[in-house]
């Protein structure tokens, strides 16, 4: 599969990223002269490379185009006469000024699978409007649901709607290549950050539609089932899972608590739930006299689902994550050694592999343009003329 990346910052390149670790060919086209904006996000490491940037796009070959010019539009209608997928993240229309919409490129090449990932989706009456993650976490329902009652609105700590939308679209693109493959037909694939807020809302929802029910923010806790929510304990905080009657039981005698099995306000979870103050202020006057790894041991044993609350620091280096290949590393010709996050999928006829850094800007214009045909003498033509940057970088540098 070659996929041409037209998109940029955080949803597209997260989906590029996940098709290129799973054996996709993505050449990235960034604008010219500054590429893609996230180059610019912070940090910005001493060599003048940005970590944002380089997380989300290894494993692709980079070239620098101009769409504004005639030369470089020319290039990347040649670069899609023969790909597999576009994908963008444009608004509504921008492609089409330039000549280079669905309903051009299906002429040009009917097998295209066309992925576009916008704010809203290409229909609606915001189908024209952008966003951005945090629009999108607003607009979907999943700030109103995040944090503590009587606290200002708070979005999740991590920007999910662009990630589930790159995870989103590359799933999309994968259907469509299977009926690619049937058919040798493309077609267009069309997902946005709201509908990607909106999918993680499925307990709301389910209460909202079943009995009008509004979730109030209940801060770590469950609205279904308790104790199911983070704990103190004498050195910091532990998640316990005791979402059922049997976990619960677990729970109680871990704790040495047995009056908490027979306590009619504890009883049930629907008695739980009814009374989950007065059980959480028991159970965490008892978590508090013991360390959350003392804790962790006497969990583990009894088989009671429960983890620590990491920082960053000991999530990204915990043993589960290394045993997994979660954290990969590439060399980078300007960074060195860059760590990121691996591909979180396994295939038991595969591996995914981290092979290339993310591109330094214009890095392989030259290897891609002439493998699509033109000669050296035309790509340095077309560099004279500001159609395309083509970088200093040797190529063979990201090795």
């Amino acid at each position: 599969m070659r996929v041409i990346e037209l998109a940029h910052i955080m949803s597209g390149p997260v989906c590029g990223m996940m098709l290129a670790d799973m054996g996709a060919d993505v050449i990235k086209v960034e604008k010219t002269p500054d590429g893609d904006d996230s180059r610019r996000f912070a940090p910005v490491l001493e060599c003048g490379e940005s970590a944002s940037f380089m997380i989300v796009n290894r494993n692709k070959r980079g070239i620098g185009i101009n769409l504004k010019t005639e030369g470089g539009r020319a290039v990347l209608a040649r670069l899609l006469k023969d790909a597999d997928v576009v994908t963008e993240n444009y608004r509504g229309g921008t492609m089409e000024k330039f000549g280079l919409g669905y309903e051009e490129l299906r002429k040009l090449n009917p097998g295209l699978i066309y992925c576009c990932i916008s704010g809203f989706g290409r229909t609606g009456p915001y189908a024209d409007k952008g966003g951005f993650d945090l629009i999108a976490q607003g607009m979907s329902g999943l700030m109103s649901m995040t944090g503590e009652e009587g606290r200002p609105p708070i979005k999740a700590g991590s920007p999910v709607a662009d990630i589930n939308a790159g995870i989103l679209a590359a799933l999309g693109i994968a259907a469509a290549y299977a009926e690619k493959l049937r058919t040798g037909l493309g077609q267009v694939v069309d997902t946005s950050l709201f509908e990607a807020g909106l999918q993680q809302m499925y307990w709301p929802a389910a209460n909202y539609f079943g009995n009008g029910t509004i979730l109030p923010k209940m801060g770590s806790a469950n609205s279904t089932s308790t104790p199911y929510q983070a704990f103190r304990s004498r050195d910091g905080w532990i998640n316990i899972g005791a979402a059922n009657q049997a976990n619960y039981q677990r729970l109680v005698e871990v704790l040495e608590m047995p009056e908490l099995a027979t306590d009619a306000r504890f009883v049930t979870n629907q008695n739980r739930m009814a009374n989950r103050d007065a059980l959480v202020a028991l159970l965490t006057e008892r978590l508090q006299t013991r360390t959350t790894d003392e804790w962790m041991a006497l969990f583990d044993v009894a088989g009671l689902p429960a983890g620590p609350v990491l920082e960053i620091p000991d999530a990204l280096s915990h043993p589960q994550a290394l045993a997994r290949d979660m954290i990969v590393e590439t060399e980078h010709p300007a960074a060195g050694t860059v760590k990121g996050i691996g591909l979180p999928i396994r295939f038991s006829n595969g591996k995914s592999e981290a092979c290339l850094p993310a591109p330094m800007l214009g890095q392989h214009t030259r290897d891609v343009l002439m493998e699509i045909g033109y000669s050296a003498e035309e790509v340095d033509a077309l560099v004279r003329a500001n159609a395309v940057l083509a970088s200093a970088v040797a190529a063979g540098a990201e090795a």
